[in-house]
């Protein structure tokens, strides 16, 4: 490919994500979300952008990180997903090379593929989503990630973005192979709280088979979800709530010991000891640094049992 000096300059700088992606609106709960997966370190940090109650954008090709924040911002301030995206496009000099796509609250979407970005390239948009490309290992990547996204409507959005990532590697992929992926789930509402903005906020920045990673925590961060409700029935003094929650979270992931902890707390706080002992006994033969933590929570209140009883415990 022959470069002009002017085109050099635009793009010289800027990283090189050339990727699959796709933003995508689930119209029953309101939420939005973006996903993609590069043979590129780290393209979480620069393609995917979210903001809830605003919309999600993914910029890559030769990526200019400006599409995320500013398009996010005229999104916020009321334009389509469209106009905004027009917008962005028409001020940019390197826009020959850019792949971009926006998503508005409403479930607009819009896509923009330049006209120089490396083949196979392309996007197809639907309702609720679009899904985009380029340097692909050939032309039948971006179909299959539509019909993935169509027919995996029963998911949940977040596992639903991950069955249109593993389609199109399925399908080929990243002509270079695979090594980053990321995703990004937000709501339907702005929030008042920056730390409440996004629901999921996944990166796997450097792995062999970095979608099957972000399965797994994906995975890990719906069991942890579980883990927090049980938190807060603790808080309210519905132990049999906690316990439901724990049990489902350890159910999801049974080797991991914090979990199985916190269920055997909320079983001695709920004067079921005789059924926390052996889930207390596993635990400290695998790693003895929980017996030491069993003498630290009454202090803080979290574990409510007598002092024959916590002895009971840190003797196993």
């Amino acid at each position: 490919m022959i470069k002009t000096k002017a085109q050099n300059a635009n793009i010289d700088k800027e990283a090189f994500a050339h990727t699959f992606s796709i933003v995508a609106k689930d119209p029953r709960t309101g939420e939005m979300a973006v996903a993609v997966q590069s043979h590129w370190f780290s393209v979480g940090s620069l393609v995917s952008w979210a903001k809830s109650g605003v919309g999600v954008v993914a910029t890559q090709s030769f990526v200019n990180p400006a599409y995320g924040p500013n398009g996010l911002k005229l999104m916020a301030g009321g334009m389509s997903a469209e106009d905004a995206l027009e917008e962005l496009i028409a001020e940019d000099e390197g826009r020959d090379y850019r792949q971009v796509a926006f998503l508005d609250v409403k479930g607009n979407v819009s896509a923009y593929t330049g006209k120089l970005c490396v083949e196979a390239a392309g996007q197809i948009e639907g309702e609720n989503f679009s899904v985009q490309a380029n340097m692909m290992l050939n032309d039948r990547v971006v179909p299959a990630m539509a019909e993935a996204f169509k027919n995996n409507e029963n998911l949940p959005l977040a596992e639903r973005m991950v069955q249109v990532l593993k389609a199109a590697q399925k399908e080929g992929g990243d002509i270079r192979g695979k090594q980053s992926a990321a995703l990004i789930v937000v709501g339907p509402k702005k929030v008042k709280n920056e730390w409440e903005d996004k629901k999921i906020d996944l990166r796997v920045d450097d792995h062999q088979n970095p979608i099957d990673e972000l399965e797994r925590l994906l995975k890990t961060a719906r069991a942890y979800e579980h883990m927090n409700k049980g938190d807060l029935a603790v808080e309210k003094g519905d132990i049999d709530k906690a316990l439901e929650e724990y049990g489902t979270a350890e159910e999801m992931f049974p080797e991991n010991l914090e979990m199985k902890f916190w269920k055997a707390v909320a079983l001695a706080n709920s004067d079921r000891l005789n059924k926390a002992l052996p889930v207390f006994a596993e635990i400290f033969e695998q790693d003895d640094n929980w017996r030491e933590m069993i003498t630290r929570l009454p202090k803080a209140g979290l574990l409510q049992i007598s002092e024959k009883e916590i002895n009971q415990i840190t003797e196993l």
